[in-house]
C-alpha cells in the first residue's frame, strides 16, 4: 500500500504507532530524562536573552536587511532623491536671502524716510516721555579754567569736550575719565606769531567731521584749530567787533560768524577763505545756530528780531516775538528752532511762520524785593537735535528740561537738575545720553552780578531713561 494512505495516531508516553508496518518510532527528544530537561533549559534561555537586549547576531541581521533595503534603491531613485535634497537646500537659502534683502531694505527705507523728515524739518524722536531726573551724585565736574567758563562744544564722536573761558583758555577734556587732554594757553600780547587768544573767548564751534575747531574773542579775531593736536592752523580777521557766534555747516567746512558788528560772515575754512558779508540786524548779534541747509540762524539781540539767513539767495526772514534782547537760540531740526531771551521767555518757532509758536514767560521765574521782581535771564539753551527735548539755563540755581509738543505748539517742564552759578553754555551729546553745562561765577558777557558760592567748571550730566515696560 502506498505511503500516502499510511495513518498516523498519536498515542501515549511519545509513541506514534504506524499502521501497515508494524513498528514504533520515537520522537526526536525522545530517550533518556536528562537530555530532554537539559535542552529545555537552553531553549528557556535563549528565550530569556530575546527578551532583553537584542543578541549582535540579531543586530548583524538587522543591519544586513537595511543594507539590503538600500541596495534596492536602483541608481534612479538615488539620484531623485538626491535632487530633491538639493532642491530644498536651495529653497531655504533663497528664502533667507530673501528675508535678509527685506530686512536690509526696509533697514535703508527707515533710514532714507528719517533723512528725508530731517531734511523737511518734520523728524521729531518721542524722547521726552522716557527721560527722568538724572542722580546728582553721578554728575561729573571738571575743574581747569581759573575763570568763568564761556562756552563749550562736544565732539561728534561725543568722546571729547572743549571748553572755553574768560581767562583765554581751550581746555579738551576726556568724557569718560575727565582728564585734560590738552591745554591751549593764553596768548601773549604782541607777538608776532599769535597762537593763543588775548582777550574773553566768547563762541566756538566744531566741524560736524570733528576735524576743525573754531574760537572767536572779544578781540575780533577768530581761530582755526586742528583738534586731533590743539595746533593753531589760521586766524581769520575781519569783524570791527566782537565776534559772539559761530557755526560749522553740517557736512562742510563753511564757517559761519557772527559779531557785535551787526555783520554776519561766511568762510570756508578748507581753504583758509574769507567769502562773504551779510547785513541786517540793528544791534549786536547774540547767538547763532546752523545744520545741513545753506543757511542759518541768529539772535539779534537789542534789536528783537530771530533772523533766517537764506545765504546763496543772500535773504533774510525777520521773526518777531520776545519783548526783551534775545541772547540765545538753538535749531531743533531744519524747520524749528528755540531761544531765550533776558525778559525770561522762552520761544518755539517755526522758520515757516513769523510769530513763534509757543511762549513761556518768566520760564526761569523772577528774583528781587516785592514789587521789584525781575525775571531770571535765559543765558543759554540745547535741544536734542530731531527731538523733543530742550534744556534752558540761568542763574536761578537750575537746568530746566522742556518737553516740547506735537506740532513743536507747546512746551512743558518736565523736571530741573540743581547746579549752582551763571550756566552760560549748554550742549546735549550727539547721541543724547548726557548733557554738559558750562558754569561761571559770572555772566559770559559781563559783570553784572558774581555768585560766589558757584565753581568755574564744566559738569557732565548723565541722563536717566526709565526702562522700558515689559510687555
Amino acid at each position: 500500500m502506498s505511503s500516502f494512505f499510511i495513518n498516523k495516531k498519536p498515542r501515549k508516553n511519545g509513541l506514534v504507532e504506524v499502521r501497515g508496518t508494524g513498528k514504533r518510532r520515537k520522537k526526536p527528544n525522545e530517550g533518556d530524562g536528562k537530555p530532554r530537561r537539559k535542552a529545555l533549559s537552553q531553549l528557556n534561555e535563549e528565550i530569556s536573552s530575546d527578551s532583553g537586549t537584542e543578541s549582535p547576531a540579531a543586530d548583524k541581521r538587522k543591519q544586513r536587511h537595511a543594507e539590503d533595503e538600500e541596495i534596492e534603491e536602483t541608481a534612479q531613485e538615488k539620484k531623485l532623491r538626491l535632487a530633491k535634497s538639493y532642491l530644498e537646500q536651495l529653497q531655504q537659502q533663497e528664502e533667507e536671502k530673501a528675508e535678509e534683502e527685506a530686512f536690509q531694505q526696509d533697514l535703508v527705507a527707515s533710514r532714507l524716510e528719517e533723512e528725508v523728515l530731517e531734511q523737511r524739518g518734520k523728524l521729531q524722536r518721542l524722547v521726552a516721555k522716557d527721560l527722568q531726573p538724572p542722580d546728582v551724585t553721578k554728575i561729573q565736574v571738571l575743574r581747569g579754567h581759573q575763570r568763568p567758563i564761556t562756552c563749550l562744544v562736544i565732539s561728534p564722536d561725543d568722546q571729547h569736550i572743549f571748553s572755553a573761558a574768560k581767562d583765554c583758555t581751550i581746555i579738551k577734556w576726556d568724557v569718560y575719565s575727565g582728564k585734560k587732554i590738552c591745554v591751549i594757553p593764553r596768548g601773549q600780547k604782541g607777538a608776532k606769531d599769535q597762537h593763543g587768544h588775548t582777550a574773553h573767548i566768547l563762541t566756538m564751534t566744531i566741524s560736524s567731521d570733528g576735524k576743525y575747531l573754531a574760537t572767536g574773542d572779544k578781540n575780533k579775531l577768530i581761530l582755526i584749530w586742528e583738534t586731533e593736536t590743539c595746533r593753531h592752523l589760521y586766524t581769520f580777521p575781519g569783524h570791527r567787533d566782537a565776534v559772539s557766534a559761530l557755526s560749522f555747516r553740517k557736512g562742510t567746512h563753511q564757517l559761519y560768524s557772527a559779531s557785535h558788528d551787526r555783520s554776519l560772515k561766511v568762510w570756508n575754512v578748507a581753504e583758509n577763505a574769507y567769502v562773504e558779508t551779510l547785513f541786517g540786524h540793528q544791534d549786536a548779534v547774540m547767538g547763532m545756530d546752523s545744520l545741513s541747509r545753506e543757511r542759518c540762524v541768529t539772535a539779534g539781540g537789542r534789536d528783537g528780531t530771530v533772523r533766517v539767513w537764506k545765504i546763496a539767495e543772500e535773504s533774510q526772514l525777520v521773526f518777531h516775538g520776545h519783548n526783551g534782547s534775545i541772547d540765545c537760540i538753538q535749531l531743533i531740526n531744519e524747520e524749528h528752532m528755540v531761544s531765550g531771551a533776558d525778559d525770561g521767555s522762552l520761544a518755539l518757532w517755526s522758520v515757516a511762520k513769523k510769530k513763534p509758536l509757543a511762549v513761556v514767560k518768566q520760564a526761569h521765574g523772577v528774583h528781587g524785593d516785592q514789587g521789584l521782581e525781575q525775571p531770571y535771564w535765559i543765558s543759554s539753551v540745547s535741544a536734542i537735535l530731531n527731538s523733543d527735548v530742550v534744556a534752558t539755563g540761568s542763574h536761578d540755581s537750575n537746568i530746566r528740561v522742556w518737553q516740547c509738543g506735537e506740532g513743536f505748539r507747546s512746551l512743558k517742564a518736565l523736571f530741573e537738575i540743581p547746579l549752582m552759578g551763571f550756566i552760560n553754555s549748554l550742549k546735549f551729546s550727539n547721541a543724547g545720553d548726557f548733557l554738559v553745562a558750562g558754569v561761571g561765577q559770572e555772566h559770559r558777557l559781563g559783570r553784572w552780578w558774581r555768585i560766589k558760592e558757584a565753581k568755574n567748571a564744566v559738569y557732565i550730566i548723565p541722563l536717566k531713561r526709565a526702562p522700558p515696560k515689559l510687555s
